[in-house]
């Protein structure tokens, strides 16, 4: 059975992060796989993190913020910068 778990970007961390409502409650029944997509914008990425990920820079990745919301990144990198995503943006995560 397909799910969805829509929200928005509430706020940017320091590092640049856009930062969600969707909290890690929500995402407890969700799959830590490649059938997870999680969308900003135009941008997609596939999965969700845990905060140690090991991904190399420059990826966009969904993760688990260490204030346990889900969070847009790119490893290395501001994402509100290069992505021009801003406070209010739609995020859907979908599996």
């Amino acid at each position: 059975m397909a799910g969805k778990i829509e929200g928005a970007v509430v706020a940017i961390s320091e590092a640049g992060n856009l930062v969600t409502d969707i909290s890690a409650d929500q995402l407890a029944d969700v799959p830590r796989n490649e059938s997870v997509t999680v969308s900003c914008d135009e941008h997609e990425t596939i999965g969700i993190f845990s905060a140690d990920h090991q991904e190399p820079p420059m990826t966009l990745l969904a993760v688990v913020g260490s204030n346990g919301q889900l969070e847009l990144e790119i490893v290395g990198d501001s994402a509100k910068l290069m992505l021009g995503v801003r406070v209010g943006e739609k995020v859907v995560v979908k599996w």
